[in-house]
């Protein structure tokens, strides 16, 4: 009897088969070649993730001094979509880590995306949630604590749709 219960767990534990995680995660920054060359030393500090389940591009770069981000951000707004939006969030966030406190997350639609006529790089439509109406675009995701990403010392771009979220869960945070 506990020979054929062990058989009927192990085939029902193969029978479910491999677990997927939702996100493939590499440690440094794989984005395209063809982003700015001054984003280069940049590659080792930052985190690729490609998920859920398209392979959407997410691309986390954490910041512990003010002049670094200062001086990258310019060249971080040149990967984004013409009219893609600037999303200003505050941390912990997903894509950096729990205990980063300021950065830049680059969310981009798969590879090979934009050939698709299914999925313009445009704005989707009637979607009202930010992050699923720009889901075949490259946008910004800015993380904003005050000190090192601070508002009041960078330029945000008269073009672009800023989108204030640091505030929308209120007291919680």
């Amino acid at each position: 009897m506990k020979r054929t219960i062990a058989f009927l767990a192990a085939i029902a534990f193969c029978a479910v088969g491999p677990a997927y995680a939702l996100y493939t995660v590499s440690d440094k920054g794989e984005w395209p070649k063809s982003w700015p060359k001054e984003l280069e030393p940049l590659r080792k500090q930052a985190r690729t993730l490609v998920g859920p389940m398209a392979a959407h591009q997410h691309y986390a770069i954490p910041f512990t001094k003010r002049e670094e981000f200062e001086s990258a951000w310019p060249h971080i707004l040149k990967v984004k979509s013409k009219g893609a939006p600037v999303l200003l969030v505050r941390g912990p966030n997903f894509f950096l880590g729990e205990k980063v406190k300021a950065g830049v997350v680059v969310h981009s639609p798969p590879l090979g995306q934009a050939d698709n006529p299914a999925t313009p790089e445009a704005p989707i439509p009637g979607v009202t949630n930010v992050k699923e109406r720009w889901m075949y675009t490259t946008y910004i995701e800015l993380v904003v604590d005050g000190d090192i990403v601070d508002l009041n010392r960078i330029p945000l771009p008269a073009d672009t749709p800023i989108v204030d979220e640091r505030f929308k869960d209120g007291k919680k945070k």
